[in-house]
């Protein structure tokens, strides 16, 4: 396709997969038991995503249990009293603290890649999680004999490995979540939060080189999570100036929620950096709506407007099930919308390129 459409990440789990991860909980089930199901799942995820014609596909992260805390699951060394993280709706997230250093991951991403390309011929994007969400985890009161410093140099070299790992197993593209970077602004209005999480994340992509950051993108979105957000209210002028001061090739934003999509197009236009693509998305994943191709398109092309045709692509907002436990939006709205955003894609195609 000559304009780009790529899927963000998850998509939910199909219902005994949900109820097989609680029951591993409870210890009803085993460990031999869940991953069967697992196997089950990522099977019937690929074919489906498959089915709706989209040219690169994920696992849709059916395996893990959710987008930020795979490479700390299983991990001993958690207290669970982190950073709490509040939504519109009133339900809250909480990460955890490690207790004790030298900090490593427990799983890298590579992991799902690999078991995702053995089961399909199509392109399969990678998604990981940001270092300055994982900076997160070193407790405001330190940890002694295991300083911050210590910390965020062993997490950086962790970060480069799990992007690193996905590029070598043939990820056609790795996607870094960083949906705090909203998040930040609405904690610090001063910025300064945001800036140490943006000066964290280049410490990560300064380790690639140019051709490899090509291959490399930035996710970021106020949040989407049983259908609630927890930063929509913070505006894209405050944030993507300095969001496009990563040094990625991609980035992969959340636009079809935005209620004034004319201010967001004119910001993108302002601060896109000539090496630099975005995707925008342009299927709401928290509206059970679906979309009709022809509004994607009318989309598309309200874009092109602002944003040069070889710089623009297009994504969904959001994952779709960020957390495992996350059941608001059903398979079947998924997978529709999906199919949506790359028949919108074509019609726009079709028309741009006529």
């Amino acid at each position: 396709m000559k304009i780009r459409t790529y899927p963000v990440g998850s998509v939910p789990r199909p219902k005994y997969l949900v109820e097989a991860l609680g029951g591993f909980a409870q210890q009803q089930i085993n460990e031999n038991e869940l991953q069967q199901l697992f196997d089950k799942a990522l099977k019937e995820t690929i074919q489906r995503f498959e089915e709706t014609g989209s040219p690169v596909i994920t696992d849709g992260e059916q395996t893990k249990p959710s987008f930020a805390t795979y490479p700390i699951s299983g991990i001993k060394n958690l207290s669970p009293n982190g950073v709490v993280i509040p939504f519109a709706d009133g339900h809250t997230r909480q990460l955890p603290t490690i207790t004790s250093g030298p900090f490593h991951y427990t799983n890298y991403a590579d992991a799902y890649l690999k078991k995702a390309k053995q089961l399909t011929g199509l392109p399969v994007k990678q998604a990981v999680i940001a270092v300055s969400a994982i900076s997160l985890l070193y407790p405001q009161e330190g940890i002694e004999n295991y300083s911050q410093e210590q910390f965020i140099n062993d997490l950086v070299n962790e970060a480069e490995a799990d992007i690193r790992s996905c590029l070598n197993a043939g990820a056609h593209l790795v996607q870094v979540d960083f949906t705090e970077g909203r998040l930040a602004l609405k904690l610090d209005p001063s910025k300064s939060l945001l800036r140490s999480f943006i000066d964290l994340n280049n410490k990560v992509l300064a380790r690639f080189s140019e051709e490899e950051r090509k291959k490399i993108g930035v996710h970021s979105c106020p949040g989407g999570d049983h259908d609630s957000t927890h930063s929509a209210d913070i505006s894209y002028n405050d944030l993507l100036p300095l969001l496009f001061e990563l040094n990625a090739g991609n980035f992969f934003l959340e636009y079809a929620g935005e209620k004034n999509k004319e201010d967001v197009l004119q910001c993108i236009k302002e601060n896109l950096r000539p090496n630099q693509t975005v995707f925008i998305g342009v299927t709401d994943v928290l509206n059970p709506r679906i979309e009709t191709p022809e509004e994607i398109r009318d989309v598309i092309i309200e874009a092109s407007a602002k944003i040069p045709l070889q710089r623009l692509g297009t994504t969904d907002d959001c994952g779709f099930s960020p957390f495992a436990d996350d059941v608001s939006t059903s398979r079947d709205t998924a997978f529709a919308k999906i199919k949506a955003r790359v028949e919108g894609t074509k019609l726009a195609e079709e028309k741009l390129f006529k």
